[in-house]
């Protein structure tokens, strides 16, 4: 990959007014998690990696725990993953990650966030092709050759591995994540994790410039208030 890891993500948990925001992202995530695969956070290595990111983003316990107790119960919302890929302002390329439990709002609301900002929405596959599926691990370090070693004796496919101001930072396919992850705390006991997601990171960038960038601005924020949207990617370099 060559290049320092650089968060492409819009994240939800910006402004303390959004709390609740981040709370009901977090809900849902380890909702659908528990459901696939278990409520036991020792068995289920994802359900697991949630609750440590909820828990640094200081999501209260008893969201933690109602969203698993809600999961582990007969019945309950179905939620669904949803990904709408487009082209935003300037040109730009967009993901868009949703949960929903209506398909057909969230798409209606989606579309209607790009009309809005003069933006349109493409096929699946249209831009996703030009970023890399990755989960990151970021924490400190400086023994890539350690790192390297154990993640390669756990036989994980390593796309790259930077080490740079006391960190070292990780990346492998996403499908690798669990794998890689406990492969990491095997081998590294005291470990903490400054970043421990799933992203899609842009191969290339582009520049938004001029009127392109209120436009912008106003699709990530009607993006970000919808219920349903979980994360957002771009590739955009907003140049003032």
């Amino acid at each position: 990959m060559g290049r320092a890891y650089q968060n492409r993500k819009e994240s939800m948990a910006k402004t303390a007014d959004q709390k609740t925001k981040v709370y009901s992202k977090y809900a849902r995530e380890i909702y659908v998690s528990a459901k696939s695969g278990g409520g036991d956070p020792t068995a289920n290595l994802s359900l697991r990696g949630l609750i440590e990111r909820a828990r640094r983003d200081q999501v209260p316990t008893h969201v933690i725990e109602k969203a698993i107790e809600k999961a582990s119960g007969a019945g309950g919302e179905d939620f669904f993953p949803a990904r709408y890929e487009g082209f935003g302002p300037g040109g730009c390329m967009v993901i868009v990650d949703c949960l929903t439990d209506n398909v057909n709002r969230t798409i209606g609301d989606v579309r209607h966030a790009f009309t809005k900002s003069k933006a349109k929405l493409g096929t699946p596959g249209s831009v996703s092709h030009l970023f890399d599926h990755c989960a990151i691990f970021r924490f400190a370090g400086s023994d890539e050759d350690a790192v390297l070693e154990a993640l390669m004796n756990a036989e994980v496919d390593v796309t790259d591995l930077e080490a740079e101001d006391g960190k070292i930072t990780v990346f492998t396919p996403h499908t690798e994540h669990a794998k890689a992850r406990q492969a990491l705390l095997d081998a590294f006991s005291a470990i903490e994790f400054e970043v421990d997601e799933i992203q899609f990171l842009p191969q290339t960038s582009s520049p938004v410039t001029g009127e392109d960038i209120p436009l912008f601005e106003k699709l990530l924020g009607m993006l970000d208030d919808l219920d349903d949207v979980q994360n957002v990617y771009h590739n955009a370099e907003v140049q003032a």
